[in-house]
Order: C-alpha cells, then sequence, then structure tokens
C-alpha cells in the first residue's frame, strides 16, 4: 500500500515539474520559535533628519525589509498619544501592510524612581496615555525606564510602587508594562530581576537588551531577566565579515533566549556607525534567521 501512494506521489512530481516545489517547500516549513521586529530606535537618524515620519514607518518597514512587527518609539510622535485620528490613521496603515503593532517604548515622561513622590507620581500618571495609545494601536506592551536617584534599595522600592500602579493600570486593557536594562541600576540584571520579582504581576516585565549592560556581564544580565521577558532586543553595532557581531556573541545570547522557552519577538535595534542605518538593518536580521 505505502509503495503505491509513494509511486503515485513520485509521478505527480515528475508530471507537475518545478512547479510543484514551492507547495512542498510550504509543507515542510517549520514554524520559528520567534518573530523578527523592528525598534524604530534603528532608522533615528533617518526619522529626526526628515527622511521618514512615523506614520509611515509600519509600511516602509514591511516594503524594505521584509519585517511584519514593528516597536514605536514615543519621541516620534510624542504629541499624538491622544489624536485619536492620528492613531487611527497609524493603526490602519499597519493593517494595510500585514504589520503587527508590537509595543511603544516611552521615554521622557519622568522617572518611575523619583526621590520626590509628587514627581514620581507625575511620571506614573504621564505613561497612562501611552498605555491607552498602545492599546488602541493593538500593541501588547509598552517599554518603560527604571530611574531615580539614591541608593539602589530606595530607587528600587519606589520603582516597584511605580510599576505595580502602571501594571494595574495596564491590566484593563491587557497591556504589559515592561522594562528594559536601559542604564544606571537598571543595567544590572539582578538588581532590575529583583524588582519585578517584588512587583509580581503577570502583565509586568522585561525588555532584555543584548547591548545595554555597562558595568554588568551581559550574557549574565540576559539570563537574569529571561525568566520576566515578554519581549527581547537585538542590539547590534558592528559586523565582521561573516555576518557577526564583532561583540556580541548572537549564538550564545540566542540559546540564552531560546533556553528560556521564549516565544515571540525578537526586535532587531541596530545602532551602529560603520553601516547605514538600511544595511544595519538587513545585516542583523540575516544574522538573527540563523537562529530561527
Amino acid at each position: 500500500m505505502n509503495s503505491r501512494r509513494d509511486f503515485i506521489r513520485n509521478l505527480g512530481m515528475v508530471t507537475a515539474g518545478v512547479a510543484m516545489a514551492p507547495s512542498l517547500d510550504l509543507f515542510a516549513a517549520k514554524k520559528s520559535w520567534f518573530e523578527i521586529s523592528l525598534a524604530q530606535w534603528s532608522l533615528h537618524k533617518t526619522l529626526f533628519k526628515g527622511d521618514l515620519k512615523n506614520i509611515d514607518f509600519p509600511q516602509f518597514t514591511a516594503e524594505k525589509f521584509g519585517i511584519y512587527g514593528v516597536e514605536y518609539v514615543n519621541q516620534f510622535f510624542k504629541d499624538k498619544a491622544n489624536d485619536m485620528t492620528y492613531l487611527k490613521d497609524l493603526k490602519n496603515r499597519a493593517k494595510s501592510s500585514g504589520v503587527k503593532n508590537v509595543l511603544i517604548m516611552v521615554d521622557g515622561e519622568g522617572e518611575l524612581g523619583n526621590e520626590d513622590n509628587s514627581k514620581r507620581l507625575k511620571a506614573v500618571e504621564n505613561h497612562y496615555k501611552w498605555i491607552d495609545a498602545a492599546n488602541f494601536l493593538g500593541c501588547t506592551s509598552i517599554r518603560v525606564n527604571a530611574a531615580g536617584k539614591g541608593t539602589k534599595e530606595d530607587v528600587a522600592k519606589r520603582v516597584v510602587e511605580s510599576l505595580s500602579t502602571l501594571a494595574d493600570y495596564g491590566k484593563k486593557g491587557k497591556i504589559n508594562v515592561i522594562v528594559e536594562n536601559h542604564g544606571g541600576i537598571s543595567s544590572h540584571g539582578d538588581w532590575l530581576a529583583g524588582v519585578l520579582k517584588s512587583v509580581g504581576k503577570k502583565n509586568c516585565g522585561s525588555l532584555p537588551d543584548f547591548g545595554n549592560f555597562y558595568e554588568y556581564d551581559r550574557y549574565q544580565g540576559v539570563i537574569d531577566l529571561m525568566p520576566y521577558a515578554k519581549g527581547v532586543s537585538a542590539k547590534s553595532n558592528v559586523f565582521d565579515a561573516n555576518g557577526n557581531e564583532r561583540n556580541i556573541d548572537y549564538a550564545k545570547m540566542m540559546k540564552i533566549v531560546k533556553d528560556a522557552k521564549y516565544k515571540g519577538y525578537v526586535g532587531i535595534e541596530y545602532e551602529g556607525s560603520e553601516l547605514s542605518e538600511i544595511d544595519g538593518i538587513l545585516a542583523t536580521k540575516k544574522l538573527l534567521e540563523r537562529y530561527k
């Protein structure tokens, strides 16, 4: 029975010729354990120059790079968080390009660990509009920063309070509040992991960035943060002749991410100067695709 079925199948392949090959490839295709997204900061020079507008970012990402997940930076539409006409247009443009709005990276809205309690509470309040915007756009998360002055214990206490409040607000719209290792004490993986453990809310997690560990071992930092990861930021700056990132062992990093049972988006964040922004994004995409 099996041999007869094999004969018929083989005969069909010969009859169909090479036209059959693409469909066979589709059957054999294995679904990747992660998807690639593009962090808007990778194009910050182009955006600041005005050669690309935020409203066109989703379509540009799809057409130029073949990437169908985007991570916005609030700096590029700072005055549009409450502009429903603008947000509706942005949402429609992403949808028409087949692009998923993944998250909004929020900067410049105040320190969540500020030692002045009124300023800290104002910073928390300033983030609400971005949670609302993320919800409307269909994102899953906003990325915030854990910054503040004082001892690491004092900053941790204040940041825990702020994140807890934001997570409760985000829960209504099913938005995650995620923290990146983004300089200062937040770039110490053990400290940030301790903060997230203290918050203890399902929709409050981390966005481990491969490159933002300045006085802390980058690989240990990612290990620390992966249990809380709701996104991953693949930082890149310089590449060697073989397409490897010179300063970051991507094979090691991606093994850490995979071993943590992570499934989701890995966002390209190219910040180099040796390659153009476009070439750097393409080089990072090609590197990531080795590990799919």
